[in-house]
């Protein structure tokens, strides 16, 4: 049985005559019919009881009306669903992102993407570069942003999204403080805060070799994961850290931040989608992100 089958037995039940049924259906009266007798056939029921003047339903036939019609509906429903998902207008997408990325570019993505697709159902897990890595490659991610440090992510396609400095944060009444921008060199000897040695590795051995480009050798006083561990410790006075300036919109009493002469690696961010895995919604919101950010800085 197909739906076809469905649509021209509702046709019949609902014009009760196969002449107009027929013309409904573009179709000439006697495949019409034939179809119909085929469908009954298929069935082992008559649906329709005919005499030369009148067509009517038999009470298997207006059984089998309800549940035709309700096959229409949900092969309507089942297309426009896909229409929906294919033009990124519904679905559901995984998102992994690292946490610079929330203040760099994905909140205000988020929130522009909510009014444009609000039936896209979007699951955020907050990954590590590595971690979102293996889970793009196994399928339980639909797009993350990662830190791209120059290398590329198998199986994947990047885009960078976010390129920004790093900054210093310090304690209020630091001595460097007074200054505008902070030389590196400046930094020699002074205590430091930094990620722990498995997080971001790449990144961390660059700001490692411009420090020591620079003539710069901080002491690494404690390790902090999160950026809001960073800013209490620097408020509390531990150390000095390094931070995007994006972090500048957080608000930290006894936290002041300053620039930073050139040296250090830019903090840049990019989308990775699987590759061959087309999605709109996905590209929607890789695109949400790049206007957010204005395009990579």
């Amino acid at each position: 049985m197909e739906l076809r089958d469905c649509q021209c037995f509702v046709a019949v039940a609902e014009e009760l005559h196969f002449g107009r049924a027929a013309a409904r259906l573009g179709l000439a009266q006697p495949p019409l019919s034939q179809r119909i007798k085929a469908l009954e056939a298929e069935v082992g029921a008559k649906l329709f009881a005919r005499t030369s003047r009148n067509v009517a339903l038999t009470p298997a036939g207006e059984a089998f009306g309800r549940e035709a019609r309700a096959a229409l509906d949900a092969a309507s429903r089942a297309a426009q669903v896909a229409r929906l998902v294919a033009s990124g207008l519904a679905g559901l997408v995984t998102v992994g992102f690292v946490n610079p990325a929330m203040d760099a570019f994905l909140a205000a993505a988020l929130a522009a993407f909510r009014q444009n697709a609000p039936e896209v159902e979007l699951v955020l897990r907050e990954m590590g570069t590595r971690e979102q890595c293996e889970a793009l490659a196994a399928g339980r991610l639909d797009v993350g942003f990662v830190r791209h440090v120059g290398r590329d992510v198998p199986g994947a396609v990047l885009t960078v999204v976010s390129r920004e400095p790093y900054i210093l944060a310090l304690p209020a009444g630091h001595a460097l403080a007074a200054l505008r921008r902070v030389e590196l060199a400046a930094l020699d000897g002074l205590p430091l805060l930094v990620p722990p040695r498995g997080q971001a590795t790449g990144l961390r051995r660059a700001v490692e070799a411009a420090l020591e480009r620079a003539g710069a050798q901080p002491v690494v006083v404690q390790e902090a994961a999160s950026k809001f561990t960073m800013l209490s410790l620097v408020a509390a006075g531990v150390g000095l850290a390094f931070l995007p300036a994006s972090v500048r919109v957080w608000k930290r009493t006894g936290v002041v931040f300053r620039a930073l002469a050139p040296g250090l690696p830019p903090v840049e961010l990019a989308a990775a989608v699987p590759a061959g895995r087309e999605n709109a919604a996905v590209g929607r919101l890789v695109a949400l992100a790049q206007a957010a950010r204005g395009g990579a800085q």
